[in-house]
């Protein structure tokens, strides 16, 4: 098992442990995000946009290739995709998806579609998808582990499921530090303690690439290939 670090070993009880000390519900989520619709570009923007291109290399995207992402916010990805892609965002947030809707428009992006939807539930046929990418989402929803189930659900087989997200520091003083302020970050939009080894194990995840991204390197890109 040579591509797992101690960091995302899997241990005896990651199939059934909590991933994060913090709960929230669906509506709380909705408004945080409606609430934060008008800054994300300036607040999440440069900071996180090397993860987003190292994420958008590792689709191999090639002529035709349908895209799903998932968590599409203000579209802030949806000018790096190659115009021969088809693009298909999907959000929980109304004022995300309309500020996305004007970026659309403004850039010319022809080749996307927009629609409100919650990702624990998505509407789509199994096997519809050659990409399925979740940027910086996964410890944003109610429930991680039934999103990224639905990813790959909808994923076709052969096709590849990304997700790019922070998850808990293997750090035991970082990790600790996470968890404390986990209770805090949901207010302005993640759970900061999102535990990698239980969330893969209890998604059912076999990744074939797990990379940290960004500086510093606190995010990880999560590579699966749908069997």
């Amino acid at each position: 098992m040579a591509l797992f670090n101690e960091e995302t070993r899997r241990s005896g009880d990651a199939a059934t442990r909590a991933l994060s000390v913090t709960t929230v519900e669906l509506g709380f989520v909705e408004k945080v995000y409606q609430g934060i619709a008008s800054v994300y570009d300036y607040t999440y923007g440069p900071t996180l946009h090397p993860g987003r291109l190292e994420a958008i290399e590792k689709m191999a995207l090639g002529p035709g290739t349908h895209v799903l992402e998932v968590g599409v916010g203000t579209g802030i990805n949806l000018g790096l995709y190659p115009s021969k892609c088809r693009i298909t965002g999907i959000d929980l947030s109304s004022k995300m998806l309309a500020k996305a809707q004007g970026r659309i428009e403004s850039k010319g992006l022809l080749n996307c579609d927009l629609a409100e939807m919650d990702a624990t539930k998505l509407t789509f046929a199994d096997n519809s998808f050659d990409v399925v990418y979740a940027p910086y989402v996964i410890s944003v929803v109610p429930e991680p582990v039934k999103v990224a189930r639905e990813m790959y659900r909808v994923c076709r087989p052969g096709g590849r499921v990304i997700i790019l997200n922070h998850f808990k520091s293997a750090n035991r003083l970082m990790g600790w530090i996470e968890k404390i302020i986990s209770p805090m970050t949901v207010h302005i939009g993640f759970t900061a303690d999102l535990d990698l080894p239980g969330f893969l194990e209890q998604a059912d995840l076999h990744p074939i690439s797990l990379e940290k991204v960004n500086v510093p390197k606190m995010w990880t890109l999560i590579t699966v290939v749908k069997e």
